[in-house]
């Protein structure tokens, strides 16, 4: 109807135009009218294409049928035709809500019903309305057709939902749609995820040129999950079968980096958390000489104090619950601290100049501080969470991702390093420390009262573990045997970086931390160990001051 009223205008329009005979200016008009007749007929025939192409309860009725083809053929027009009708039909025949009423197709909105064409709210009975069958096939059709018309959004998060949808389900039917976007995507970050999307659906065209840049677009990518999809090409011979080849030795030798990198990133978490265990343990044992088996738990100590804080955000602030971690720092620092000075008022003191007792007697303190941590928490483990800010990770290369709160917490170890090396050489506990563990009777003889002295020093480096609690909180579960896992390689780190010494101590945590899981992957955690502990072994007796020369009485 619509396309005779525009033909119907046209032959009106041009009725007022009738030609002329005789003369020459008469053939002028005559032209002149034929031109405009053509002009006129482009722009009917124009706007009869317009009104073909809009959506017609006719075009929609296959899709209520049984014939399977049909409704695939219905699903691509709609798709190809791009409109907010076409989108609105296909999220409704997604959601099930599609249905055909004897006068037109209708989308079921809560308790109403809408014309899926014009939108407007009609009267039908329930018993009237014909639904559509799908199966998984034609779902996914669906599914696929409604990402293809989202890659033309103006919005990039749509974009980008689409487009990482399509590359884990790849649909021939939107390779047109895709190589459209390619052309016009401006974000750069998104244009590399279009073009390994478009790689992966030129793999799957006859056209040999586009298959040979795909596979040399995914080789480039590094990303090893493509390799099973160049595997088969790499038998087919010919050019395309030496791209290939080429593409999967660019990804093995990708691979390969990506979990060296990834070692050594989990070497340097592991060494921030060794760290922290034994940052404290170097000050206790170059300044008093105790052996402090009972260290580790002090790590136990800042997870479960970590723990308490979080339920009372939970419980009294849940709004501020993000922030709960910055709280839990001076608590778990004030917490493991207290607990240091108890055990060494009760325990330690009666000790000192008998390392090998305090050996026992700090071991059987670690055992009473479990049972008792048992006894209040429970057995079982319980959870601490990461804040929102903390959550989420960085995508380095394909194959290596790097959680935030590992990168967190070495910037943390970093920052009590710091703050470690300022105490004791920016204040005046720092320098009477140093003059105790330099010579403790003459620090005695100048008035610094080297009993105190130990109190502090044993209670500062109680609370920098409780610290590494914290961190520990983040990236484990906690339990009450959370120390032992960690105890003796903090002996190791001391002893490899020379007793009493800060640099050592940072040296020999990342050194140790990096080794053990660059070896892991070949020989195992084990045998890793066990290899780490002979190389000290060798080390000491080559080099018994460590890596840094031990100063102070300690030497004697």
């Amino acid at each position: 109807m619509a396309m005779q009223a525009s033909l119907i205008q046209c032959s009106n329009f041009q009725s007022k135009f009738p030609p002329s005979h005789g003369g020459g200016f008469s053939k002028i008009l005559m032209r002149a009218s034929f031109f405009l007749k053509l002009l006129l007929s482009v722009i009917c025939l124009l706007s009869c294409e317009v009104v073909f192409a809009k959506i017609t309860v006719t075009d929609l009725k296959p899709l209520f049928g049984e014939n399977f083809d049909a409704k695939v053929k219905v699903v691509q027009e709609l798709s190809k035709e791009g409109s907010p009708e076409a989108l609105e039909i296909l999220q409704a025949l997604s959601a099930e809500v599609l249905f055909l009423s004897p006068q037109s197709a209708v989308v079921k909105k809560g308790d109403q019903y809408v014309d899926a064409l014009t939108g407007q709210s009609i009267s039908v009975k329930s018993d009237e309305l014909q639904d559509v069958v799908l199966n998984n096939q034609l779902r996914g059709k669906v599914d696929n057709a409604l990402l293809g018309l989202q890659l033309a959004s103006t919005d990039p998060r749509i974009r980008t939902k689409a487009v990482d949808a399509l590359i884990k389900d790849p649909e021939p039917d939107t390779f047109p749609l895709v190589e459209k976007l390619l052309s016009t995507e401006t974000d750069p970050v998104l244009k590399l995820k279009v073009e390994k999307l478009w790689a992966l659906l030129a793999l799957q065209s006859d056209n040999q040129e586009s298959k040979l840049k795909a596979i040399a677009l995914l080789g480039d990518s590094g990303d090893p999950q493509v390799a099973a999809l160049l595997a088969p090409l790499a038998k087919e011979g010919g050019p395309v079968q030496e791209a290939a080849e080429k593409a999967l030795a660019k990804i093995k030798k990708s691979e390969f980096s990506g979990e060296i990198l990834g070692n050594v990133i989990a070497g340097f978490s592991y060494g921030s958390i060794l760290l922290l265990c034994a940052l404290g343990l170097a000050i206790t044992y170059g300044l008093i000489g105790v052996i402090n088996m009972a260290h580790g738990e002090f790590l136990m100590v800042g997870a479960y104090a970590t723990y308490i804080v979080q339920g009372f955000f939970r419980q009294y602030a849940p709004g501020y619950l993000d922030w709960y971690l910055l709280f839990a720092l001076p608590v778990a620092f004030l917490a493991a601290a207290l607990v240091g000075i108890i055990i060494e008022r009760s325990v330690i003191k009666f000790l000192y100049g008998r390392p090998l007792e305090t050996l026992l007697a700090t071991f059987g303190v670690s055992l009473l501080m479990i049972q008792l941590t048992r006894t209040i928490f429970g057995a079982q483990n319980v959870e601490v969470a990461n804040p929102t800010w903390m959550s989420g990770a960085l995508q380095l290369l394909p194959n290596l991702v790097v959680p935030y709160n590992r990168i967190i917490i070495f910037g943390f170890a970093i920052a009590v390093v710091i703050v470690t090396w300022l105490v004791l050489n920016k204040t005046r506990l720092g320098l009477f420390v140093r003059a105790v563990t330099q010579n403790r009777t003459m620090a005695a003889c100048v008035g610094v009262k080297t009993v105190r002295v130990d109190m502090y020093a044993f209670a500062f480096g109680a609370g920098i573990a409780g610290l590494g609690g914290v961190a520990l909180s983040q990236i484990g579960n906690v339990g009450p045997d959370l120390g032992q896992s960690y105890i003796v390689d903090s002996f190791m780190v001391v002893v490899l970086g020379g007793v009493g010494q800060l640099a050592g101590t940072i040296y020999g945590a990342f050194g140790l931390g990096i080794t053990s899981k660059l070896l892991e992957p070949f020989i195992g955690a084990v045998l890793a160990k066990i290899a780490i502990l002979v190389f000290i072994i060798i080390f000491i007796q080559r080099r018994p001051q460590g890596l840094f020369a031990l100063k102070g009485r300690s030497v004697d």
